[in-house]
């Protein structure tokens, strides 16, 4: 049924399939399947062992899609004594990674949603957030001051083409902001799940034949419309939301990463 007919707007939902199962499309799953497993262990291996600056070229050759878009222009980059903070769309674990090799350059991203396997094997520097204002604040400032970090302030991903409500916590600790706008599609699985194995989302992610990611770079916040400027951090964080959506063509929400949780797994979420 087309999105538009829909009695009410589909916002969330879980499961692993991203196809319906009718009889022909179920049998090329089971037949992919020893394809699929494999082929995601091969390009697991290749982020993991292969320099970021190679790591891109090597994976577009194995079947992944990676469109880029607003890299070349210097004026979204920051003055170089300073890490740079990036605000990112989340649509799967892996948003950090594919932004770190389109970037061809080192990150360090820190999350809530996040299981202890998928930390340790993180190609990047990866960090939970704790919940707690003051210790995460601390957090994020002192990998800034450290070197470029990656900040998805939805809190958890979401597959439709909405957009969470944004955690005001970044717009406290930077001045100099870069929206990215980043978008998942997959055809078989969903490497994302609120109820089940959250250290299986990167493998299945990757099992797909042909995973692409979209990737947008925006022009940076002007200055004038960040916290130094005299804007809230909630007014930064629902201006940077904007843009993004329109940037993606998605629609804002007030939605949270707890509703999420409580709609369908019936907890807050924590890992």
């Amino acid at each position: 049924m087309p999105r538009e007919k829909y009695p009410k707007p589909l916002i969330f939902h879980d499961g692993r399939l991203a196809f319906f199962p009718t009889p022909s499309s179920t049998l090329y799953m089971f037949m992919w399947l020893p394809m699929g497993i494999l082929l995601s262990t091969y390009r697991i291996f290749l982020v993991l062992n292969f320099h970021y600056k190679w790591t891109l070229s090597l994976i577009t050759f194995n079947g992944i899609v990676l469109n880029v878009k607003g890299f070349s222009n210097p004026q979204r980059y920051l003055e170089p004594s300073k890490g740079e903070l990036y605000v990112c769309t989340h649509r799967t674990l892996l948003d950090p990674v594919f932004l770190s090799m389109s970037l061809r350059k080192p990150l360090s991203c820190v999350t809530y949603s996040i299981s202890k396997v998928s930390e340790f094997f993180a190609p990047i520097r990866t960090m939970s957030l704790t919940r707690d204002r003051e210790q995460d604040r601390e957090t994020m400032q002192r990998l800034l001051r450290e070197g470029d970090l990656v900040v998805c302030p939805e809190g958890t991903t979401c597959r439709e083409p909405y957009l969470l409500r944004f955690s005001s916590l970044f717009a406290e600790i930077a001045d100099e902001i870069v929206p990215v706008a980043m978008n998942a599609n997959v055809s078989l699985f969903y490497g994302t799940t609120a109820s089940g194995l959250k250290c299986l989302d990167p493998f299945l992610f990757l099992m797909n034949p042909w995973p692409s990611y979209n990737i947008e770079m925006l022009d940076k916040v002007p200055k004038e419309l960040t916290c130094a400027g005299g804007k809230s951090p909630f007014e930064v964080a629902d201006y940077i939301q904007k843009e993004l959506s329109d940037a993606l063509g998605f629609e804002c929400t007030n939605i949270t990463r707890r509703d999420k949780y409580m709609m369908l797994a019936g907890n807050d979420g924590y890992v």
